[in-house]
């Protein structure tokens, strides 16, 4: 066998390629809809690292898919860019002083050597960036028509804010509570933010889901984010020091108004509003500190179920409207001002949390749901008819609701209500690498939108990077780029230095790739009509919520101003599972980096302490040591081995850990179809049982890579090329199909035998083979023969045989005497073309 020269082979292709922009997608009419595909990578945040092996398992698989879509007539567009914005290069530039686009552009030079040494057939032509001004400028463009329309505001709200670095932290940047770049505890700072009004779209967004063909789990953790809920809002008077009403109010949303007579304390979030108001004299000491004990908290470790219930009582009583009875409002942090109204009403003896919060403050569980259990020791949280409730007693919970619904909207004390977890979305980042928000602050005319003539506004080029201290952005520190004229009135002004996070760029760019040259519009009414929704949509299940939901919001926003022409971005999504890697654990369940394991006779032992490990797998990670570098494995053994060998470890979908003798054996592979390439060509017809291997390979292959199986679809591959490399010449007409098929998982290798078929022209838009069904039928199948179920003889025969044929057949085989002698044939089933199962007694 001889050695495949990938090594040449494969740069000799890609510059072909590239050189005559082989992939080039054009809006050609003659392609009718049905024959267009639109197939979209979510594309990366160029990092320093650059790729690792997780990278290419997606864009392998949309790449077989495009060329695959090319060969049966589609005109397809397949592009790539680079969600370039982002706070790596910007702390990067903080520590060093090196502007972040020098950095972010070095980064994505790598990123796109390294994705082309791969071979995938983007459209390189069309290439996106986000933090380049020609493409920022119409994300600008677009933050504008959300606030024209209302659904871009300002608002006082919290961040993380570190004290020792003086600046605000996004959520990724906070660890256990703590600044990742220098350990202090993180406390919370109320800042001037914008936010853009999604909450007005939680309908939509979550009605328009069903039309959609994602994953059933994808669509759930959308609709659960949103969390759409029907309940009450229930107003509850305040009450002063001698019980009695005043004219402050405390209002709650409860999904369970029928238990109201059960409430015998209110919970309000330490972001309320009223707590300083609530907080009596005597308890404000204790309310003081407490608030600022929970500001140092995430609202994740504030909800954790687990966590010990803390609180602390303000001093307040509110007026249960239902009995007139006095309860005490506490103030805990497991209520979050973001849910709801930041209140609740407390019914400890039917939910596990208010339990455990009234035993450990000593407060009243009364029952008002008949219980299976004693409510003082346990929380009942099950549904029952109702007790102790007065006049919704024996009712049960759809009948109480309608009930108490009914009476607190004639009490004026209530009304029926939607709630949405969903809240609206922090647009507005504390940081210089991003695009800045296109409004100017004028004292007579107030916030005022940038004319769209003088877009982009672009970054001013600065020396520092520093935070301001203030919690503002480093651009509030550069006076010459701040102040600025107000375009309406052309008096002193100052520009917005808040800047834009990162996922606005990511919300519109497959957008841009329809017409990234247009300096114009975002793109033509005509590309978007031409290519949109996106057919197939493959990245990681970590979007799964934010970015779909994000862009899902802003492409329903552009459709209501008629400049999409679809409800919705991505019709079907497809999550690619982790290729994950092996990791070696102690007892205790940390992990020891790779470098210091050492096996010793099949066992594995970390080196400082010899204490034995467990193999286990986990995700790949730098500080284990364990991640696979692309480079590195593409030069071993070539970019087609390490694609096809992604597709064959598993299902597209589910995670798979990195075996590099699997890679091998991949590699052996390509080896044996290349020296089927080399033997001598013949005009022979190949022998009937290889013509009928063939198709019964083109019908599974294409059946496969349609359904994106590609790792069946190797599978069929490699079983045909055990069989066909047996030949000492190839039958040129055999050999044409089965390079066809193999060009899509293997291009480089797919190439190149199409050159030595005498072929000058690239396979790239070849027709795909065709299988014809008479011979893709077997002339006779295996019958398996059981007795109770175990297999204990087998025989072959013509395919749709008659039962009672069959049935006799398997009662001659010897395996069959052999069980059957001296027992009684209860009865025999047989299931057509696959078993017969002989039950005996």
């Amino acid at each position: 066998m001889s050695n495949y020269p990938f090594e040449s082979i494969e740069p000799k292709w890609q510059k072909y390629w590239e050189e005559n922009r082989t992939f080039k997608a054009v809006e050609d009419k003659k392609f009718p809809k049905e024959k267009r595909r639109y197939v979209l990578d979510m594309f990366p945040y160029p990092s320093g690292a650059g790729l690792h092996v997780g990278h290419p398992e997606g864009y392998t698989a949309t790449d077989i898919y495009c060329r695959y879509l090319r060969m049966r007539g589609f005109n397809v567009l397949h592009p790539m860019g680079y969600d370039s914005f982002g706070l790596p290069a910007e702390n990067y530039a903080i520590k060093t002083g090196t502007h972040p686009a020098v950095t972010t552009n070095q980064n994505i030079e790598n990123f796109t050597r390294q994705i082309k040494s791969l071979g995938f057939s983007y459209d390189w032509d069309r290439k996106v960036s986000t933090c380049e001004s020609d493409y920022y400028k119409w994300t600008q463009w677009i933050f504008l028509k959300l606030y024209e329309k209302g659904l871009a505001y300002e608002a006082e709200t919290p961040i993380n804010w570190c004290p020792s670095c003086l600046t605000g932290l996004a959520n990724e940047e906070v660890k256990d509570g703590k600044c990742e770049r220098c350990g202090e505890i993180v406390t919370h700072k109320t800042i001037r933010q914008w936010i853009l009004k999604i909450t007005e779209y939680a309908d939509r967004l979550l009605e328009d889901l069903d039309g959609l063909d994602w994953p059933e789990s994808v669509k759930l953790m959308q609709k659960n984010w949103i969390g759409k809920s029907e309940g009450a809002e229930v107003t509850f008077t305040i009450a002063d020091k001698d019980g009695k009403p005043t004219s402050d109010t405390l209002t709650v949303y409860t999904t369970r108004c029928d238990t109201l007579f059960g409430a015998t304390y209110m919970v309000i979030a330490p972001e309320h509003k009223l707590v300083s108001k609530l907080a009596t004299k005597e308890q404000k000491a204790a309310v003081d500190e407490y608030v600022e004990q929970a500001a140092k908290k995430s609202d994740l470790e504030r909800t954790d179920l687990a966590k010990t219930k803390t609180g602390v009582f303000s001093g307040s009583y509110a007026i249960n409207p239902v009995n007139g009875k006095l309860i005490p409002i506490w103030i805990a942090d497991y209520v979050l001002i973001s849910y709801g109204t930041g209140a609740i009403m407390a019914v400890p003896a039917h939910d596990d949390r208010d339990w455990e919060f009234a035993k450990k403050f000593d407060l009243p569980i009364i029952e008002v749901l008949k219980s299976e259990v004693d409510v003082q020791k346990q929380a009942w949280t099950q549904d029952g008819i109702h007790v102790n409730s007065e006049f919704l007693d024996g009712l049960n919970k759809a009948d109480a609701i309608a009930k108490m619904l009914e009476w607190l909207t004639q009490k004026g004390c209530g009304k029926k209500a939607i709630n949405y977890k969903l809240r609206d979305w922090i647009y507005s980042r504390q940081r210089y690498w991003g695009e800045p928000i296109p409004l100017v602050h004028c004292e007579k005319c107030g916030c005022v939108a940038v004319p769209e003539k003088d877009l982009p506004v672009k970054l001013p080029d600065v020396k520092s990077y520093q935070p301001t201290g203030t919690g503002e952005s480093p651009l509030a520190a550069i006076d010459s780029w701040v102040n600025t004229t107000c375009p309406k009135c052309g008096g002193k002004a100052r520009r917005e230095t808040n800047t834009m996070p990162q996922w606005g760029g990511s919300c519109w760019y497959y957008l841009r790739y329809l017409d990234p040259h247009n300096d114009k519009q975002f793109a033509s009414k005509e590309a978007v009509e031409y290519w949109m929704p996106v057919d197939l949509y493959v990245g990681g299940a970590e979007h799964a919520v934010l970015h779909l939901l994000y862009a899902r919001f802003w492409h329903k926003v552009l459709y209501d101003l008629g400049l999409v022409n679809t409800k919705e971005p991505f019709q079907r999504l497809i999550n690619q599972g982790l290729i994950t890697s092996f990791a070696y654990q102690r007892k205790n369940k940390t992990l020891v980096p790779t470098d210091e394991v050492e096996e010793k006779d099949g066992n594995f032992y970390e080196k400082a302490t010899g204490e034995k490990l467990e193999c286990v797998i986990a995700k790949m990670s730098k500080s284990l040591k364990n991640v696979i570098n692309p480079d590195d494995v593409i030069r071993e053994y070539g970019a087609d081995s390490v694609r096809m060998y992604e597709m064959f470890m598993g299902p597209l979908e589910v995670s798979k850990p990195w075996n590099t003798k699997g890679l091998i054996g991949v590699s052996r592979f390509l080896e044996k179809v290349w020296s089927m390439g080399e033997k001598p060509l013949t005009n022979d017809e190949p022998t009937p049982e290889l013509r009928k291997l063939l198709h019964k390979t083109i019908k599974k292959v294409t059946e496969d890579t349609e359904n994106l199986c590609f790792n069946t679809a190797i599978s069929q591959m490699m079983i045909f090329v055990n069989d066909a490399a047996k030949l000492n010449a190839m039958p040129a007409s055999l050999m044409t199909d089965f390079v066809k098929l193999i060009y899509p998982y293997a291009p480089h290798l797919g190439e190149e035998l199409w050159q030595k078929l005498g072929n000058k022209n690239t396979i790239t838009y070849e027709q795909w083979p065709q299988y014809k069904e008479e011979y893709c039928k077997d002339d006779t199948c295996n019958i398996v023969v059981q007795i109770n179920g175990k297999i204990r003889d087998k025989f072959e025969i013509a395919p749709n045989t008659d039962k009672s044929i069959l049935e006799a057949k398997a009662l001659e085989t010897e395996g069959a005497k052999k069980f059957i002698d001296g027992k009684q044939v209860v009865k025999v089933i047989v299931v057509p073309n696959k078993l017969v199962n002989i039950v005996v007694k």
